[in-house]
């Protein structure tokens, strides 16, 4: 974990949505999730998600969901000692698209009961309610993503959340050790990569310290001169973050150090 950096940390107006708008695009992607595997061979494999197929993408991300509820209804202040949800699985594949949206619900309920700004315990960086209802979205806007690669589907993301998501991920990144190992690699002698945005306001600089890595701040961001960079749309960017496309891809622009965009796409696994 990286301890110098600020967990409250404040985040750029620029290209960050609301709490509000986190849960309405939960809504909207499970739709859209939905509307995908509903007519599909739940059986079908998942290429960016290896060993799984549909079935297990969707029970994935509905526990996902049901489990971050549950977190946001008991409004936890430590680290549960459990991860134990109810999740009442339905009794056949069939009944997994329904039980999809159902979770859906079970998460709009939850956070119409809850103040996005109430305090909580998270592993990330905002300490917050609104930690998870984040966190909520873009679980499930990446793997509706999966969904519609797997069938053969050309997956459409908002700019505007893809470069939420983007930011998301790099604020919460050094935070994942515990679940990310190989994070641990990710140090250095103030070696600075940069993401940019080329649809949309969005700049990024990550430096790698000798006691860990995080976001430079924020007035620093646009003087300083990366030691290596990739600039691309805001999708294809939150793509890369997960490993969904690759640095080498011709959505991609690159320059600087090559060995050094490779130590961090190898060890960024979230």
């Amino acid at each position: 974990m990286d301890s110098g950096m600020d967990r409250d940390r404040s985040l750029d107006s620029r290209w960050v949505s609301s709490p509000a708008a986190h849960r309405e695009a939960v809504m909207t992607e499970t739709a859209r999730f939905v509307a995908v595997v509903e007519p599909a061979d739940l059986t079908t494999p998942v290429p960016s998600c290896p060993g799984w197929t549909l079935v297990d993408l969707i029970r994935h991300t509905g526990s996902v969901q049901r489990m971050f509820s549950g977190l946001l209804r008991q409004r936890v202040q430590e680290r549960p000692l459990t991860r134990d949800t109810q999740l009442d699985l339905p009794a056949d594949d069939a009944g997994y698209p329904g039980w999809l949206t159902a979770s859906s619900q079970v998460a709009a309920r939850a956070f119409a009961d809850t103040d996005p700004d109430a305090p909580m315990w998270v592993w990330g960086a905002d300490p917050h309610a609104r930690f998870w209802m984040r966190r909520m979205l873009f679980e499930t806007l990446v793997h509706r993503v999966d969904a519609e690669l797997a069938v053969g589907l050309r997956p459409v993301i908002d700019p505007a959340l893809a470069a939420d998501g983007v930011d998301e991920f790099l604020v919460n990144l050094p935070f994942a050790a515990s679940f990310a190992p190989k994070t641990a690699h990710l140090r250095g002698q103030d070696e600075t990569v940069r993401f940019r945005c080329t649809d949309r306001a969005g700049d990024w600089l990550v430096r790698l310290r000798p006691d860990g890595f995080g976001l430079a701040p924020a007035d620093a961001e646009a003087a300083h001169p990366a030691d290596a960079s990739v600039e691309g749309a805001a999708a294809d960017l939150l793509l890369l973050m997960y490993g969904r496309l690759d640095r080498t891809s011709d959505a991609f622009e690159t320059s600087g150090d090559d060995d050094l965009l490779a130590r961090w796409v190898a060890n960024s696994e979230f």
